[in-house]
């Protein structure tokens, strides 16, 4: 995003993002001072329970069932040791090496096995999940019920989350910069307060809103690198504030693109009217290789059904 880029040209991905622009005043909503929206009620802690994540991982949490190196966890088959001799499975290694005796001459062994043949636990044990909501908080007809919707999702996330070890975080971009209104945590009391009036108003820096949640993400995985992430994007897919000198929508679609290069499951919801449909929506999901729901889908069973399909 080189700063004599025109206008006309595509966004390419290889160049360095550009810096964000500090908040300036005087971006008041387009109908007046922004509006602050109170959370619905909790949408009752959903029962997430999703299948096995083939990657390996070493911290525990309770809900996504991983594959584990430690000694710890649910023993569920073995596989050929090879270079690691830790934690036999003797069992597995008997029946291996069993249909063999026959042949084998070895003086004073009840049972003789060959390296080959030595057999190591295949574990499981439970994993966290950071579920990351980004919420377009500027001015349109149905904000203030997006962001109501929004909040009551993420506290009855925030129920489940405070015994299954999760964290639940929410970032809000309105005016000229995006804001991380709910660290990533599992603390209800915290959450509440954190979401108790988050004003809703101004214009739409789309790419900021995606680029601190991607900021979030990596650190979190830096943090602890076993974490298991979904980003749940709410916005109808258009921007006109932009972070530095390409046209919003562009520098939008190339952030977006940041999500696939480094894979982070993510969700779009598209907030845009049906009849007023522009498409922007699908757009910046297959940017960033995600799926993308109306928002009229967007209800307790979807996201329970979200959380499932993409947190393993």
């Amino acid at each position: 995003m080189a700063a004599n880029e025109k206008a006309g040209e595509s966004p390419d991905a290889s160049r360095p993002l550009p810096q964000r622009v500090p908040e300036r005043g005087g971006d008041d909503a387009e109908n007046g001072n922004d509006r602050p929206v109170r959370p619905s009620d909790p949408l009752g802690p959903p029962r997430l329970a999703p299948d096995l994540d083939r990657r390996v991982r070493r911290r525990a949490g309770k809900r996504t069932t991983t594959r584990t190196n430690r000694k710890r966890g649910r023993y569920i088959k073995a596989r050929p040791a090879r270079d690691r001799l830790d934690d036999i499975a003797f069992d597995a290694t008997l029946r291996a090496a069993a249909p063999h005796q026959i042949h084998r001459q070895d003086d004073d062994l009840a049972v003789s096995i060959r390296r080959e043949e030595v057999q190591r636990k295949v574990r499981v044990r439970r994993t966290s999940n950071l579920i990351l909501f980004v919420v377009d908080a500027s001015w349109s007809m149905a904000a203030s019920e997006r962001m109501e919707a929004t909040k009551g999702a993420i506290l009855g996330l925030l129920m489940d989350a405070y015994q299954k070890r999760d964290h639940v975080g929410m970032v809000v971009f309105q005016r000229n910069r995006a804001r991380v209104v709910l660290p990533p945590t599992n603390s209800v009391e915290l959450a509440r307060k954190a979401l108790e009036e988050v004003p809703v108003g101004g214009k739409t820096p789309l790419s900021s809103g995606l680029y601190t949640a991607f900021e979030i993400v990596e650190r979190e995985r830096r943090r602890n690198p076993e974490v298991v992430p979904l980003v749940v994007l709410l916005t109808d897919g258009a921007g006109n504030v932009s972070m530095g000198s390409m046209p919003p929508q562009q520098e939008a679609l190339q952030v977006a693109r940041l999500y696939k290069e480094h894979h982070i499951p993510a969700v779009v919801v598209n907030t845009e009217h049906e009849a007023f449909d522009r498409g922007l929506a699908q757009q910046l999901a297959d940017e960033m290789g995600a799926e993308c729901l109306k928002l009229k889908d967007f209800s307790p069973d979807a996201l329970t059904s979200l959380v499932h399909r993409y947190t393993r």
